[in-house]
């Protein structure tokens, strides 16, 4: 299959809803027309796989499987057939290669295999340094023999594990365990009794894994049996070995080889069975339902608590989202910071299959969570990757998402002269205008107007002019709703477009711009943004610094540059479009966003961060944006979405 189709079948599999054929036109730099052959072509492909591209009119195409085995057959046939085809695919190839391999590759031959130069492969062998020297492995050249990857073999077996298999399903998949049966030369049948042991014996435990975590202990068992029959075991220092053997984990990764040693036949020296409760420690769950604040105290050193609440604080400070005291989220961090710091104790990394959605789907989380990981670095000196950050996005987005819960309707109390008569009908009226945005609680007369329970209510409807001060916002009506008195609750009630409105000013608004690199985009916003704001001289650098580390280019055509910590005078975005898409890593962009928060600001944002998760999740909404020709027609875009 192309690379084109791949990367198209790749948008439909990733979208919730439907792709329109004018985002892959964008996405690919390609015309409409070539996304409609691309789309036959791929239909065609598809058609002995019992899955088709459906095309609604108006709406766009997505993506329809009918016989689920069929589609990964289909898939698992593209990944056998295909050599690598780009820079990223050779260097996943290469890496996979290099570690499974026991003995020095020669460069001529890896050339030869995947059909480029050896400049080329010179070129991606930089690359792969790199990803090695995350785990402390080194690539080392010897003349006349070749390549071959030096180090520990904890850390060995951790790349393994992150760069040898495709595996993004719950449970032992067919697609990756026939990678994993081939790898680790055991057929599935055996790996399918140890996938079920390793479920019978974690449930005997009582040790409860998420589906992910799972899946990797299951991988990283059948890793150890691979590694253990070509002769390599883990070395731990007698230290760690002891300390290891003192935890409660142990006992059970004990009770788990016993049985794997007769299903394979194959023995685990003690190092390989503190190596499987490495990763016990690094991923069991607690059970949290009804558990309280009090039980969270029994099982969390007072370490983890203290980072929690401090993440907690600086999430608050920084973006006043109003979640700091949601205990369940207090709950949520206390439980994932432990395994987490265990982790990074080992060198462990994790793999998050849900990474590109959370950052595509809830960015606002995803920036609290790279908030709370800068105080894990700062405090203890962890510094934990994308992967293990989403996985604190998803805590904290719960959080977000009960807090919008709460949003109740505004409360209002009605004051009038004339009658109960007049006040049922004001009541009426407001209750047909306003079903969803007010809740009237209550009726009064004037002069009982002292009597309201100001402390349960948001404003008042008066149809009597109120001179004296009253501890809530009046709204002064006449005794028949005209147009007029609408219009006024109206502003009162939805002020959050007139918020919206001032985040985004004529004058920092961009149409149609013709930048062709990141770097152009980020230093014109950065230098508009000075011109009309007391921003720090370095304030590029600090954007930039924020895009080290991890790129805000969202998905959906749309990127968010910002500093790390608020330093504007006051809050507002600074928009440009473009005329074609550019590269921002490895997504392409053609709205970018730079935002700026007022610092020591307490005022809720949240209409604002609304606003823009709506644009990052809706591929015609940001359409629309990228077309508009004049401010007038953007604004009126995004207010009309708001």
């Amino acid at each position: 299959m192309e690379r084109r189709l791949e990367i198209i079948l790749k948008e439909f599999m990733r979208s919730t809803s439907s792709v329109t054929s004018q985002y892959l036109s964008q996405v690919l730099e390609v015309s409409s027309r070539t996304i409609r052959d691309d789309i036959k072509e791929l239909n065609q492909a598809l058609s002995d796989y019992g899955t088709h591209i459906k095309s609604t009119r108006g709406i766009g195409y997505h993506l329809v499987v009918e016989d689920d085995e069929a589609f990964r057959q289909f898939l698992n046939s593209q990944s056998k057939s295909q050599l690598p085809n780009s820079s990223d695919e050779r260097i996943q190839y290469i890496l996979n290669t290099l570690l499974l391999a026991d003995d020095y590759i020669k460069l001529d031959d890896l050339a030869d295999e995947i059909h480029v130069s050896k400049s080329t492969l010179q070129m991606d062998l930089k690359a792969i340094r790199a990803i090695l020297n995350n785990y402390s492995l080194t690539l080392n050249s010897l003349p006349n023999y070749g390549l071959k990857i030096e180090g520990e073999e904890l850390n060995r077996r951790f790349a393994i594990s992150e760069y040898s298999f495709n595996r993004s399903d719950k449970g032992p998949d067919l697609v990756w365990l026939d990678q994993l049966a081939k790898i680790v030369h055991s057929d599935r049948e055996t790996l399918m009794t140890i996938w079920q042991l390793l479920i019978r014996q974690l449930g005997e435990n009582t040790v409860t894994l998420s589906d992910i975590a799972m899946n990797n202990l299951f991988v990283h068992i059948a890793i150890a049996y691979k590694r253990i029959n070509k002769g390599h075991h883990i070395d731990l220092i007698p230290q760690d070995l002891k300390e290891i053997e003192r935890q409660s984990e142990y006992t059970v990764a004990l009770s788990i080889i016993k049985e794997i040693e007769k299903a394979w036949d194959v023995h685990f020296p003690a190092n390989e069975i503190a190596y499987i409760t490495i990763h016990l420690m690094g991923t069991r769950m607690v059970n949290k339902a009804n558990l309280s604040e009090d039980d969270v105290d029994d099982i969390m050193d007072k370490q983890v608590r203290k980072m929690a609440l401090k993440m907690l604080d600086s999430i608050d400070e920084e973006l006043n989202l109003g979640i700091k005291e949601d205990k369940e989220l207090l709950i949520g961090l206390c439980l994932h910071l432990k395994p987490a710091m265990n982790r990074f104790k080992y060198g462990m990394n994790i793999r998050n299959p849900m990474l590109e959605d959370i950052k595509s789907n809830y960015p606002l989380a995803f920036e609290a969570a790279l908030i709370a990981s800068l105080v894990l670095d700062s405090e203890l000196n962890i510094s934990i990757d994308e992967n293990e950050v989403a996985y604190l996005a998803l805590h904290i987005g719960a959080a977000i998402v009960r807090k919008k819960a709460d949003n109740t309707p505004k409360r209002c109390y009605i004051v009038c002269a004339s009658g109960v008569g007049s006040a049922q009908l004001i009541r009426y009226r407001i209750e047909s205008e306003f079903r969803t945005q007010i809740q009237v609680v209550g009726m009064s007369e004037y002069y009982k107007i002292q009597s309201i329970p100001f402390d349960s209510i948001d404003f008042i409807i008066s149809s009597v002019p109120v001179s004296e001060t009253l501890p809530v916002p009046v709204i002064e009506v006449g005794a028949i709703l005209g147009d007029s008195d609408l219009m006024k609750i109206e502003k009162h009630v939805q002020s959050s477009q007139n918020k919206i409105r001032d985040y985004i000013p004529q004058e920092n608004t961009y149409l149609n711009q013709a930048f062709t690199t990141k770097e152009e985009v980020i230093e014109f916003l950065s230098d508009q943004a000075q011109k009309k704001d007391d921003l720090p001289e370095n304030y590029v650098d600090l954007v930039y610094e924020r895009e080290a580390i991890a790129p805000t280019s969202y998905g959906n055509l749309v990127a968010i540059p910002h500093p790390i910590r608020p330093l504007a005078s006051r809050t507002y975005l600074t928009i440009c479009t473009l005329k074609k898409p550019i590269n921002w890593e490895d997504r392409k962009v053609q709205f970018v966003c730079l935002l700026n928060v007022e610092k020591n600001s307490q005022d809720n944002l949240q209409d604002m961060y609304d606003m823009l998760g709506r644009i990052v999740n809706d591929p015609d909404l940001i359409q629309q944006l990228i077309q508009a020709q004049d401010y007038q027609s953007f604004l009126s875009t995004i207010l009309k979405n708001s």
